[in-house]
């Protein structure tokens, strides 16, 4: 039964290969054995079973202990701020290699000195006795492009990547590589898309920045070769309507989180973000302006209730909550992720708000009013509440659709309660949730982005001390449909 269900997932558990090879090596085969136990392979898949209601339907998931492969030149990866699948099926992992913490850069040498003159390797870590003090591990770049099967296929971007700020991305140039990596985008041409969300970075180690805050987006060919930069690096604040004041009039974002790209029509839709509180709307040919909007469809964002409300300045989630107050009229920090389906609809991960605000792409982006939340006005199509009586962290973190021809699914990522929900797109039921908050395979500590390949598989990627990429190879159905729980997250005793 364990073989037949991982064989439908794709998962490969080749225990006569393995014993084989193990043998052949003069070693004996009972430790393969006991690696592919059928009780352990019981585990993997219980903690991915469906949990489905009466009559639904949803695809089914098991993670794949195997994926990545091991990374080499003794890599490691940090916390992992986005990732995205290009129109070739490869994974792209951007992470936080400054996030790693001294035990997994020690294989880091020294890169400079502190005040007081101590050597300190690229991250601020202590040398004084030897270049590097252990064997493992080093920071690896940036980005990471990956295969299906977990191949690395490119790697390339940031500090730590030896000479890439002095060749590829130089501030001479009007390229400042962000000082803490969040969002990664890739359009149908292979050109990447990055922004960041760091803040109050002042030069204290060799890797950090030194301009300030991140307040610019990236745009890179697939080799890591710069094009152009939007907005200026180091704005000290938010402005919702600032669309100008970047290099040549594009528009001046600030900690940006997360964004998709239209290639059909070249235009890329930005969650703006961790300071901002828009969808900012720009041509990818040229970085320029196309429009921008906040919450419900409107614009201005600044000015709500007559400036009796500021967005800067709301508090928590959870007194909206107590109060019963389910449509702020605004986006709370952060405005996490902006997903565009193919039918012409924008996601966006609202997750200061525990919520998904679902758009009309052919109706934003221009001054408009929506004092009412009402649906069909300013292009505002609903609210999805994802858990709103959990205050932790935010739960509508990151979204993605299925791949299957009319994208049936959404999939979104909960921080808070450590778990993806499977959501009928149709009727926004929440109709499974894969994983829980934990440190095993299959479970999350801080999911932080979600992916689909072609196939269904979805990728995953923690933040927080996480700091993995996991695959969830998907079985059975390939769309979602049906009735399930129309109030996602609902707590229960063993979730």
């Amino acid at each position: 039964m364990i073989t037949r269900i991982l064989a439908v997932a794709g998962v490969v558990v080749a225990l006569t290969s393995a014993s084989s090879a193990l043998a052949q090596n003069g070693g004996s085969t009972l430790g393969a054995t006991a690696v592919y136990s059928d009780d352990v392979v019981q585990q993997i898949a219980e903690r991915s079973a469906p949990r489905l209601p009466s009559g639904a339907r949803s695809p089914s998931f098991v993670v794949d202990p195997s994926w990545p492969k091991p990374l080499p030149n003794n890599w490691r990866i940090g916390q992992v701020g986005g990732m995205t699948i290009d129109s070739h099926d490869n994974i792209w992992v951007y992470h936080r290699p400054r996030s790693l913490e001294p035990s997994a850069a020690a294989g880091l040498g020294a890169a400079g000195t502190n005040d007081a003159g101590v050597p300190i390797d690229g991250l601020g870590n202590p040398r004084p006795f030897a270049d590097q003090s252990a064997g493992c591990c080093v920071p690896a770049p940036s980005v990471l492009k990956f295969d299906r099967e977990g191949n690395l296929l490119d790697a390339w971007g940031g500090p730590q990547d030896p000479g890439f700020l002095e060749t590829n991305c130089r501030e001479e140039d009007g390229c400042y590589w962000p000082g803490r990596e969040h969002g990664i985008a890739v359009d149908d041409d292979d050109n990447v898309y990055i922004s960041g969300n760091g803040t109050n970075w002042t030069g204290q180690f060799p890797f950090a920045a030194t301009y300030g805050d991140d307040s610019h987006i990236l745009k890179f060919t697939a080799s890591g070769e710069f094009i152009y930069q939007i907005g200026h690096a180091g704005r000290e604040g938010p402005d919702s309507e600032n669309i100008d004041g970047g290099p040549n009039g594009t528009p001046q974002p600030y900690l940006v989180a997360d964004m998709s790209v239209d290639s059909e029509n070249n235009r890329m839709y930005i969650a703006d973000g961790y300071g901002n509180r828009r969808i900012l709307i720009i041509d990818t040919e040229t970085g320029q302006y196309v429009g921008h909007f906040g919450a419900y469809g409107q614009n201005p964002v600044d000015d709500l209730d007559g400036g009796n409300v500021d967005p800067y300045d709301s508090g928590p989630w959870a007194g909206d909550y107590s109060r019963g107050n389910m449509t702020p009229m605004f986006f709370r920090s952060p405005l996490h992720c902006a997903i565009i389906s193919d039918d012409g609809y924008l996601y966006a991960c609202d997750r200061g708000n525990n919520r998904i605000q679902v758009f009309d792409l052919d109706a934003v982006g221009g001054t408009c009013s929506n004092p009412n939340a009402e649906p069909g006005k300013c292009g505002f199509v609903r609210d999805i509440h994802v858990a709103p009586q959990s205050y932790a962290n935010g739960t509508a973190v990151t979204a993605t659709l299925s791949t299957d021809p009319g994208q049936t699914c959404l999939y979104v990522g909960d921080l808070a309660n450590g778990t993806f929900y499977i959501i009928n797109r149709a009727n926004a039921h929440e109709l499974d949730r894969i994983g829980r908050a934990g440190r095993q395979i299959g479970e999350f500590h801080w999911i932080h982005t979600l992916a689909v390949d072609t196939d269904g598989n979805v990728y995953t990627g923690e933040v927080d001390s996480g700091q993995r990429v996991q695959k969830f190879a998907r079985y059975g159905d390939i769309s979602c449909s049906g009735e399930g729980n129309p109030d996602i997250g609902l707590y229960s005793g063993n979730r």
